[in-house]
């Protein structure tokens, strides 16, 4: 490195342009050191004054509350951790859901608005405007209250099929009862997984060298059906199923949806898709109408040309944008408090209401949404180099 000399000269080094670039960036990260140092420093101090203690000690101590929806074995006597990761659970749950769904819809809703047919393109524009400029939490609100208001109670529960009611405490229906076969089917379904998909990469390839199409849909749909079907014929075929029954004052039995998840499901994913949908039609029309006569000129049918042309290339148009729409799903999420669900953020709430660790609560609410964000990224990011065209 060479720094510049002067007329009489002299050299300094603050002269040469990649010494000062690096000086600025010592002097940025020192100050930013500082400035963490400082504030941590100041919390520390007041909450010495304040006789609070700090550190992360509370998730070892009996949470001492009850949870209403949980994905494992939980009461008040666990812990403030077992308890946190619940509302983890919770919020994982609606998320995945609620993006699997969304993508689904908004895709549906994004290529409707395209039809040549009127009605159906008519009836996708209204969507997007209606759900887009409602704000989500006024949705959450309207569903919960749909949800809420309009099933009776327990006693008076809707049967619309044998085994299912609908109440205002949710929707309870039937489920396999316990047995072994169930997780035998749930082995062979993620062979089959694995199988198609593999099977799709070599019917991929056969095709780019051959011209040669390989029914991959109905062979793929038979590996998947047949295979699980299989399991679970070899371990007994059971039928015994665990149908929900009205004891006292609620049902017992089968499996409940309860109306805040609903709400919450149904609230982010119509509200979410609306912006899908957008995203997907500009990532459609941003493909060249020649590339659409083209295909249609060597025969190949509409579904296939969105399929096998336009989609393709749209992608590219489509993920960056759509990986922001399923982070700003995850992060809304946290909005469950407002009608009861309990994901993260109102089980986080409680425990700092109740231990008083306010900072390590907030810590412990970004690093968990952080974390899921980043992860979001990352696969969709993955995604996205995967489906990238590469320039010949």
């Amino acid at each position: 490195m060479v720094s510049e000399k002067t007329e009489s000269g002299k050299t300094y080094f603050w002269n040469d342009e990649k010494t000062r670039a690096i000086l600025y960036q010592i002097v940025t990260a020192g100050f930013v050191a500082f400035l963490g140092y400082y504030l941590i420093s100041n919390v520390q101090d007041n909450m010495a004054k304040q006789s609070i203690a700090s550190g992360f000690d509370f998730v070892k101590k009996e949470a001492a509350f009850e949870i209403g929806e949980t994905m494992i074995e939980y009461s008040a006597a666990d812990t403030y951790g077992k308890a946190l990761a619940v509302g983890v659970l919770n919020t994982l749950k609606v998320s995945l859901v609620g993006m699997i769904l969304t993508t689904i819809l908004g895709t549906i809703i994004g290529v409707a608005t395209l039809s040549s047919n009127w009605l159906i393109s008519k009836l996708g524009t209204i969507y997007v405007e209606v759900f887009q400029n409602i704000p989500v939490l006024l949705q959450l609100f309207f569903f919960y209250a749909l949800f809420y208001e309009t099933f009776p109670g327990p006693r008076q529960a809707l049967n619309p099929v044998t085994g299912v009611f609908l109440t205002n405490r949710g929707i309870d229906f039937p489920v396999p009862a316990a047995h072994p076969a169930w997780g035998y089917m749930g082995l062979a379904f993620l062979a089959a997984c694995v199988i198609v998909y593999l099977t799709n990469r070599w019917a991929t390839k056969r095709q780019e060298e051959t011209g040669k199409q390989f029914p991959i849909f109905w062979i793929g749909l038979g590996i998947m059906a047949g295979l699980p079907l299989i399991a679970w014929i070899s371990n007994g075929a059971p039928v015994q199923m665990d149908v929900p029954a009205l004891k006292g004052f609620n049902f017992t039995g089968g499996k409940n949806i309860s109306p805040e998840f609903s709400a919450l499901l149904v609230g982010l994913v119509l509200y979410t898709a609306s912006f899908i949908a957008q995203i997907v039609r500009a990532g459609i029309q941003s493909i060249s109408h020649g590339q659409t006569e083209a295909a249609m000129s060597i025969g190949l049918k509409p579904g296939l040309v969105l399929k096998l042309v336009i989609f393709p290339q749209a992608l590219r148009v489509i993920v960056p944008p759509l990986t922001s729409q399923l982070l700003n799903l995850t992060k809304n999420s946290s909005l469950a408090v407002a009608i009861g669900y309990p994901d993260f953020v109102q089980i986080a709430g409680t425990t700092i209401n109740q231990t008083g660790q306010a900072v390590e609560g907030v810590a412990l609410m970004m690093l968990v949404y952080l974390s899921f964000s980043l992860s979001t990224s990352a696969f969709m990011n993955w995604y996205n180099k995967k489906i990238a065209i590469i320039e010949r």
